[in-house]
Order: structure tokens, then sequence, then C-alpha cells
């Protein structure tokens, strides 16, 4: 027996229906518009696209933030780093690695690393710092390979919900 494969038409709690992708769609495209403004193009109330845009933020399916570019902001060093654990340490490696404060993504992989980190630091310095008395530290880390950002030439948030 196959395993039910989740719809986005229903009313349960973890469902995201037609109405809540298309308002999903219209934040990512800009997340300061104005519900009322939302509303009117989708022809629901005002309160309709609060509640739900509440709840999708409540059940982690939606986050509003600004998205910066750290090089523009200061942070000259910006790398994508390899990571090569031990098989029992993986999970745990990776939610430690994740509490370091120039981390800002990790994402546990199949292939040359277990692990991809993304870390944002202001110099060389600062890199060199987490490289060796921060992330190489971590229990479980054996290996890792670093991938220096020169430019960021595309970051996009608006892949669209289905």
């Amino acid at each position: 027996m196959t395993p039910a494969r989740r719809t986005s038409g229903g009313r349960n709690g973890d469902e995201v229906s037609p109405l809540d992708q298309k308002i999903i769609e219209h934040l990512q495209e800009d997340g300061r518009r104005p519900f009322t403004q939302i509303a009117a193009e989708l022809g629901v109330s005002e309160a309709a696209v609060r509640a739900r845009t509440n709840r999708l933020i409540e059940r982690d399916v939606l986050q509003i933030v600004g998205v910066t570019d750290p090089l523009k902001l200061g942070y000259d060093q910006m790398a994508m780093v390899g990571v090569r654990c031990q098989g029992d340490r993986l999970v745990a490696a990776a939610e430690e690695i994740g509490l370091l404060p120039e981390v800002i993504y990790v994402v546990i992989t199949a292939g040359a690393y277990d692990l991809l980190v993304e870390a944002v630091c202001e110099d060389n310095e600062a890199l060199l710092h987490f490289l060796a008395e921060k992330l190489r530290k971590v229990p479980g880390v054996v290996a890792t390979e670093t991938f220096v950002y020169l430019r960021i030439v595309k970051q996009s948030y608006q892949w669209g919900s289905r």
C-alpha cells in the first residue's frame, strides 16, 4: 500500500489550500503588500487573508522577512562549506552547526558531503576563526571543504507554492 499523498484542498490543519497558495505567491512577490490589496485581487475579505497568513506563519509554512545581500552590508566574506560527518553524529552535528551565529543555512545532503553549510563573516579572519575554531570543533565533523563566494549573481525566493 502506498502512503497517502497530501493534497492541498481540504480543511485539515496541515494542508495548504489553493487560496493559501495564492496568498503565498502574492507575499513572495512583495512581503509588504497590504492584506487589503491581496484580498481585493483574490476576491476575498481582508480578514480571511490576515487569518490565513497568520495560520501559515504559526504552522511554519510561511516566513515573512527582509532579505538582504550580506556583501552589501559590510560582511565581506560568504562561503558554502561542504561538511563530512561521522554517520552516528550527522543530525546532532547539523543541529549544533545551525546554532553558530555565522551560519545562515544548513542542509543534510546525499552525495559528496553530508552537510552543506552557508556562512556569513565580516572578513577573511572571521571566516578563518569560524572554520578553525568553531565548525571543525563540532563533535562528529570529520572534514570540510570551503567554497568562498565572489559575487551573488542570483538569489530568489519566488519559486511559487505549486
